[in-house]
């Protein structure tokens, strides 16, 4: 339980299922990218990026808002359409309140009920126009 509370311990636990188009998965992405790579400092708001598993993404930091996310798709190279809905689960939700179970219970459940477990291929996140900066690419 240690190591599933070492990587789930969060002030916003529900976990949630909830419909989202492509179209919104893509803008809490560039959101959050905005958040951190804005080029006006006094706007950036610090914290990290926003962790996708099952999917796949390009990132350009330095791109303006709205460009800095592309090439979204599943992990069997199916493209992440704007107009289509897709189930989306997650926990940390600040947008909405939630009332789920909290993931740390969800995640120990699960692992209780494995005899062995065999990781997924983690969602890949492919940065662009990055060398040389040794804040980001390091």
């Amino acid at each position: 339980m240690d190591m599933v509370t070492s990587c789930t311990a969060i002030t916003y636990p529900d976990v949630y299922v909830q419909p989202m188009t492509g179209d919104a998965i893509k803008g809490i992405l560039e959101d959050v990218c905005d958040n951190l790579f804005n080029p006006d400092p006094f706007v950036q708001q610090g914290g990290d990026m926003v962790r996708a598993g099952g999917m796949d993404f390009v990132c350009t930091p330095a791109a303006a808002i709205g460009s800095r996310i592309s090439d979204m798709q599943l992990p069997n190279g199916t493209k992440i359409e704007a107009g289509k809905t897709y189930k989306v689960a997650g926990w940390a939700s600040v947008n909405l309140e939630q009332g789920g179970t909290p993931v740390w219970d969800v995640v120990a459940k699960h692992l209780r009920g494995q005899s062995s477990i065999k990781p997924a291929r983690p969602g890949r996140v492919t940065l662009r126009g990055v060398d040389g900066n040794p804040g980001i690419t390091s």
